[in-house]
């Protein structure tokens, strides 16, 4: 095995911490004349090792080792590791850098990673699973990472593909290169099978380990806590005069999701893919807390399909690894048309709304602007067990804006511009919905940080359960 594994190992963990496991296996192959070809580890380095004390498993796949690919003994050393990992309750770190199966192995190799997805599903949940992109990782191979939680790549060098560009030509006469096939562009804005893109491989390290200070390191565990020094009751004034005066101007979510946490430390997932949904990690008085809001900045913050998949997923690792939701809302609805139609927008809009409803963590919504028709339900409302809700004093909830509803309900009335004037006086505001309870409080922007923050610390007793089942089943 090359020293670059083994320096990806120690680069991401701690080097004193570094335990390389099954340094001497090898293959036992004999057709092809693979019997005259060994070597020590067999081009994968499995071990563990800490981050900032955290104990973890990892594999480090080899390219310059039969191209990184994938034998029967291969695939024995990365299920021990997994297993174990299962048993201690620690993440599971995977470098990826391989071309897939080895075919002189045949069907021994296919086997090798049906144990390895066998292992994904069934660690699903229970410990955090993140896959690094170092290289290429085709065929078989990408089914791991699509398996596991947060998948990264490296701009410019990373690849994923279920086929190169040489069967995409043979079979549909499509020239592609690698880059526009798999690179970090294509997953990280167009298929959104990565949830990231490092500038190179030091950076794509570094982010690991910060990512992995968010986490905890089984779903048996509580959200990390740490100590901060960015005041829980700390008043935002800026906060009161970010959201514009015209309901249709925008402003960027991410603004505030940076005034209000500690330190504006925000650790965004899929940051290019479905830009008008935001999602990500923080800390509120020192405590990690997932971070799901709307962007007006894109697509006035409709939800769409691809920001439903993408704010569904999030949820579930949030819920399944005891991390509490806060969720800023500013949703005008799901955004109309016969492509969304056609493209499933039902299906995959009833994914976020399954996500929030199943989930029993805490869960904070902070209506800043519009709160409309069903997203207002989606976007996690008192209706599907939201613990605390909030609204701005700019919020409009309401089924649907001003001009749409007074253009059904007074068809034909001469002055519809007087009853677009008294829609907009009677629910252009948050009081009407806090009247009946769906909203907890109506609170001045400055104070939000200081609520949410003594909210979460009440809410960190919170028990519930949902009704046994085998399973739910999600719209997929």
């Amino acid at each position: 095995t090359s020293p670059g594994s083994i320096y990806y190992c120690e680069a991401v963990v701690s080097t004193q911490s570094t335990g390389e496991w099954d340094q001497l296996v090898e293959h036992d192959c004999t057709d092809w004349n693979m019997d005259k070809t060994h070597f020590a580890g067999d081009g994968v380095v499995t071990g563990t090792g800490t981050i900032n004390g955290k104990q973890v498993f990892l594999f480090s796949q080899d390219f310059t080792v039969f191209g990184g690919s994938l034998s029967a003994a291969y695939a024995s050393k990365i299920c021990k590791i997994m297993d174990h990992a299962e048993m201690v309750g620690a993440p599971l770190l995977g470098l990826n850098d391989s071309g897939g199966a080895r075919i002189q192995e045949g069907v021994a190799s296919l086997g090798g990673y049906g144990d390895i997805f066998l292992r994904n599903v069934l660690l699903s949940g229970v410990v955090p699973q993140i896959s690094l992109i170092m290289g290429p990782c085709a065929g078989g191979a990408v089914y791991s990472p699509a398996i596991t939680d947060f998948t990264f790549m490296v701009k410019g060098t990373s690849h994923m593909f279920i086929t190169g560009p040489d069967v995409v030509k043979q079979v549909t006469n499509e020239a592609v290169t690698q880059e526009e096939l798999g690179g970090s562009g294509a997953h990280c804005s167009t298929s959104g099978c990565a949830a990231g893109a490092c500038e190179n491989d030091v950076h794509l390290l570094l982010q690991t380990r910060r990512l992995m200070e968010f986490l905890p390191s089984n779903n048996k565990e509580k959200a990390p806590i740490r100590p901060s020094t960015d005041p829980a009751d700390r008043e935002i004034h800026a906060l009161d005069n970010i959201v514009p005066n015209s309901p249709i101007s925008p402003y960027d979510i991410k603004h505030i999701v940076e005034f209000l946490v500690d330190e504006g430390d925000f650790f965004e997932i899929m940051p290019d893919y479905a830009k008008n949904i935001v999602v990500g990690f923080a800390r509120m008085n020192g405590e990690t807390v997932g971070i799901v809001g709307n962007q007006p900045l894109v697509a006035a913050g409709c939800l769409d399909i691809n920001a439903s998949v993408k704010g569904a997923r999030f949820v579930r690792f949030c819920d399944s690894f005891n991390i509490p939701l806060i969720i800023l809302e500013d949703v005008p609805g799901f955004l109309p048309g016969t492509q969304q139609e056609h493209g499933g927008i039902i299906k995959h809009g009833a994914k976020l709304l399954y996500a929030l409803a199943e989930a029993t963590v805490p869960k904070l919504t902070v209506i800043t602007r519009k709160a409309y028709g069903g997203a207002y339900v989606v976007m996690n409302s008192k209706h599907i067990r939201a613990d605390v809700n909030y609204a701005w004093p700019s919020s409009e909830i309401a089924v649907m804006g001003s001009k749409g509803a007074v253009a059904i309900i007074c068809r034909g009335d001469p002055d519809l511009e007087k009853r677009e004037q008294e829609y907009i006086d009677t629910f252009a505001n948050p009081f009407p919905t806090a009247k009946k309870g769906f909203v907890d409080d109506v609170i001045m922007p400055r104070d939000t940080r200081k609520r949410l923050c003594a909210d979460l610390k009440w809410l960190r007793n919170k028990s519930q359960k949902n009704p046994w089942k085998k399973h739910g089943n999600i719209p997929l």
